[in-house]
């Protein structure tokens, strides 16, 4: 029954009553793991995909959350997906502008000089040259046109505001996925082993972000081989100073490019760099490019030292742009 009801809705075929019903019924009793991975199935079936390889997709890694949090920090995921890009990872960052915050995925990477007007095809092309593309969800899901009325005039928020970080039309087999409550993170994680993933990491703070935090404790679920561990990261066990989230705190656009430009250029500080590499640490664990925990955090810091994340960025700037 769910299925076939997500299946209406995608192709436009349930009139607006009986599908705000339909969301409205799946919010109160609360969506399990099943609802969410057939929505992403039927979701991933209507999107526009990239037309990218095997192999590639194999590879690729998307670092993502679902927002939400109203945290107003700035824009640490996609930091990260910049920073690992430069570190070898294969990075398919889905995303969209602003919609909780005052800027987006899209909104940053704009700031940063990004060309985001990429066909599917340059898209690709983008990343086999860079590691790097960007993958502007507005452009890759027509079939929201059918749904964004109907999410708009209902209250409260609906499954649609945990599905985009399981959507991503290039098909990417590996995740840290941030969710803005650690209530999903047991459902997001069985909707990932649905959806065929080989290894992620889902993470909820105790204060209430969508990323690991610097400023407390922050649970996860791990995932592989179908396998899901749960368990707590504390950043203090790795070495790394608690700072408050006012430490960590963003703005729009242009002053997020330029805390993520500082940090590449080793001039921020110590909270906005060590959260980047709290949370790339665990991006590059869970993408297989290191043995353990603190050998990836000495890899993302040395990306970021040696300048090698500042100059890809802007060889990233420089391709988009080219393409």
């Amino acid at each position: 029954m769910v299925e076939e009801k997500f299946e209406k809705l995608f192709r436009g075929e349930l009139d607006r009553d009986e599908a705000r019903e339909f969301l409205i019924g799946l919010y109160r009793v609360g969506e399990s793991g099943k609802d969410i991975a057939i929505a992403s199935s039927i979701m991933r079936k209507y999107s526009i995909k990239l037309p990218i390889s095997k192999d590639l997709q194999n590879r690729a890694i998307d670092i993502v959350g679902t927002g939400g949090d109203k945290s107003g920090t700035f824009n640490i995921s996609t930091t990260v997906s910049l920073l690992l890009s430069s570190i070898g990872s294969i990075v398919a960052k889905h995303g969209n502008r602003s919609i909780t915050s005052k800027s987006g995925s899209a909104d940053l990477l704009e700031a940063l000089g990004v060309n985001l007007n990429l066909s599917p095809d340059k898209q690709v092309k983008m990343l086999e040259e860079t590691g790097f593309t960007f993958i502007f969800a507005i452009n890759h899901h027509p079939a929201m046109k059918y749904i964004m009325p109907i999410r708009k005039s209902i209250e409260h928020r609906t499954i649609f505001n945990i599905l985009g970080p399981l959507t991503n039309p290039a098909g990417a087999k590996k995740y840290l996925l941030g969710v803005f409550s650690s209530d999903y993170i047991e459902k997001m994680a069985q909707a990932l082993v649905e959806l065929d993933t080989e290894r992620a990491f889902v993470v909820s703070s105790h204060d209430g972000m969508d990323e690991i935090s610097l400023s407390t404790v922050t649970d996860f679920a791990y995932i592989e081989d179908k396998r899901v561990s749960k368990g707590v990261i504390d950043p203090e066990e790795f070495g790394f100073k608690l700072a408050p989230k006012k430490a960590i705190l963003g703005g729009d656009a242009v002053y997020n490019a330029r805390i993520t430009r500082d940090i590449f250029s080793n001039s921020a500080t110590d909270a906005q760099r060590d959260i980047v590499i709290l949370n790339g640490g665990y991006g590059l664990f869970v993408d297989g490019k290191a043995r353990d925990m603190q050998e990836a955090f000495e890899m993302v810091r040395e990306a970021i030292e040696s300048k090698r994340a500042l100059k890809h960025l802007e060889s990233i700037v420089k391709v988009s742009n080219k393409l």
